[in-house]
């Protein structure tokens, strides 16, 4: 089955003014870029030189950013920690007009912040030579539960639809998940808790997120096919897309043949940051 461009447009317009729950991970995805300067002589390892610092919206907060650019008015809803990062992060989505009202501050905690390193020589492309990842693993608390399970509540029930990113930082717990099928469409990318997300909309897992659901391994597009009309059975969704990388992705609905969509461009991925937000 092909897709029209026509038909693509109107898929893209139909964003205009809809008003999208986007619940889950915010993440800041910080980019310092340096200029490669020499070998150290304190130890075997290169020296770089500053150059600039960026930070942009990461995880959930990526799904955010790609609702508003398509035209959507998205509702972001998380829990970040009241640091300098997280407020910075906030910065970021207000310079948008993107709305954070429904952004929780919780004291103590730490704001997740995935920081890349990107270095090269004078006038060449700079490329990734060490990411550190800062994380906070412990879930959330009660108190924090309660004021995310109110504000998902009221934040659903005006929504057009809703998108979940979880990064298995502790939001989703079982009140939360609750909240999250109120008749709306829902789009869920979860990495380590997809099952637990049933009667939604359609699920957007990688391969090794499926297999890792299903404990099977694929080895054809045989054994492909087959998770996925499990995947779309045992959530009782409407369908399941699978990203395959280099090979494009796998569409699952109900009732219907399997659609299997190419890569546009070349198949040698340059940078993958944000590709699962980006597909839900």
């Amino acid at each position: 089955m092909k897709t029209s461009k026509k038909r693509l447009l109107e898929i893209v317009e139909a964003f205009q003014g809809k008003s999208v729950a986007v619940v889950g991970d915010m993440v800041a995805d910080e980019f310092i870029y340096a200029t490669s300067s020499r070998v150290s002589r304190e130890a075997p390892v290169l020296i770089f030189k500053y150059d600039s610092r960026e930070l942009v919206l990461g995880g959930a907060a990526n799904a955010v950013n790609n609702v508003n650019s398509l035209g959507g008015r998205p509702v972001p809803v998380g829990v970040i920690g009241n640091d300098p990062i997280g407020k910075e992060l906030v910065d970021v989505m207000k310079s948008k007009g993107i709305q954070t009202s429904g952004l929780i501050a919780e004291n103590g905690r730490i704001t997740v912040t995935k920081t890349r390193v990107l270095a090269g020589v004078k006038h060449t492309t700079k490329q990734q030579v060490m990411r550190i990842d800062k994380e906070d693993g412990n879930g959330i608390g009660k108190e924090v539960e309660r004021l995310v399970v109110k504000t998902l509540t009221k934040v659903i029930e005006k929504a057009d639809a809703v998108i979940v990113s979880d990064y298995g930082y502790g939001l989703f717990t079982p009140e939360v998940r609750s909240r999250i099928s109120n008749g709306k469409v829902v789009a869920v990318d979860s990495r380590y808790g997809m099952l637990d997300f049933k009667g939604v909309t359609v699920v957007t897992p990688n391969e090794s997120e499926a297999e890792e659901a299903l404990q099977i391994r694929f080895s054809n597009d045989a054994d492909l096919i087959k998770a996925g009309a499990e995947l779309v059975k045992k959530l009782n969704s409407k369908g399941a897309l699978i990203t395959r990388g280099k090979d494009g992705m796998a569409v699952f609905e109900q009732g219907k043949k399997p659609v299997f969509i190419p890569v546009f461009g070349s198949d040698e991925a340059v940078d993958v940051t944000g590709a699962g937000e980006t597909t839900c």
